[in-house]
């Protein structure tokens, strides 16, 4: 199965604070061994730039209106990605909790599974 594994901001993310040298050298070693075991698929060596960066598209109907960051938000905002492939997500869950933290201080990582054709083919049919 596939996962992507999502790190979320927080405000010294948004503020483009940079990870310390030993946090640079624990996440390497982390990314090391998820691509040992086989799991790492993609990544973002460096995060995402921070939201004053971005853009946001909105959809209302055939309407889209153009946002521009920075978005105060940052529970709902991601930092940085992983993709996995993994056997379930429980063990996904293991992979993380081994994860040095992101993050200077609390914070939180996501693990979303991933649909594939058939799932999404099953899903759209009203099955899923």
């Amino acid at each position: 199965m596939k996962v992507m594994v999502f790190v979320k901001a927080t405000q010294e993310s948004e503020n483009a604070a940079p990870p310390s040298p030993e946090m640079m050298a624990a996440m390497g070693r982390y990314n090391e061994a998820l691509i040992a075991a086989g799991i790492l698929k993609d990544h973002v060596l460096g995060g995402l730039k921070p939201t004053r960066f971005a853009k946001r598209v909105h959809f209302a109907g055939k309407n889209r209106t153009v946002t521009d960051g920075p978005f105060t938000e940052t529970k709902e905002l991601v930092a940085g990605f992983w993709l996995w492939e993994v056997k379930s997500i429980e063990e996904a869950v293991e992979w993380v909790k081994k994860c040095p933290n992101p993050m200077p201080r609390d914070s939180d990582i996501d693990i979303r599974p991933l649909f594939s054709l058939d799932e999404l083919e099953d899903w759209k049919k009203g099955g899923g």
